[in-house]
Formats: C-alpha cells, sequence, structure tokens
C-alpha cells in the first residue's frame, strides 16, 4: 500500500497513445499464407505464390515497423 508521502509520477496530462498507421499488410500476410496451405492440397504454384506472398509482406512489414519505432521519441523505446 502506498504511504501518504510517497510520490507516483504518472505521465503527463494528454499524452498520446501511438498506434500503427492502418495498413493491409497483415491481412496480406495472412493471405499469401491461406494461399499457401490451400495449395498443399491444389498446387505447386499455389504454395509458391503464396509463400512469396507471406514472406514479402512479412519483411515489408518488419521493415515498416521499425521505421515507426525510429521516428518515436527516444523515451518511447522500451
Amino acid at each position: 500500500m502506498a504511504d501518504q508521502h510517497e510520490i507516483i509520477e504518472a505521465p503527463p496530462v494528454g499524452e498520446e497513445i501511438h498506434l500503427p498507421e492502418p495498413s493491409l499488410l497483415p491481412i496480406l500476410n495472412a493471405a499469401g499464407l491461406a494461399l499457401a496451405i490451400v495449395g498443399l492440397t491444389i498446387s505447386k504454384w499455389m504454395i509458391i505464390v503464396g509463400l512469396l506472398l507471406f514472406f514479402a509482406t512479412t519483411v515489408v512489414w518488419i521493415a515498416k515497423a521499425r521505421r515507426e519505432m525510429d521516428a518515436l521519441p527516444v523515451e518511447h523505446h522500451h
């Protein structure tokens, strides 16, 4: 239990919470994986196309997230 004289630090009033930009990358990533899985029963070309889409969107998504993290103020990097 907190002591009466203990000071609790709180974030400044009005501090904004960072949310990522809207993106189609998660949907395209899931679609690529789903296409590859369905391709297991239909065609090796569906597997290849699905995995290419999956890995390409994964790389772009990670790069985009890193750029967004670098754009944040230093005190937000935990």
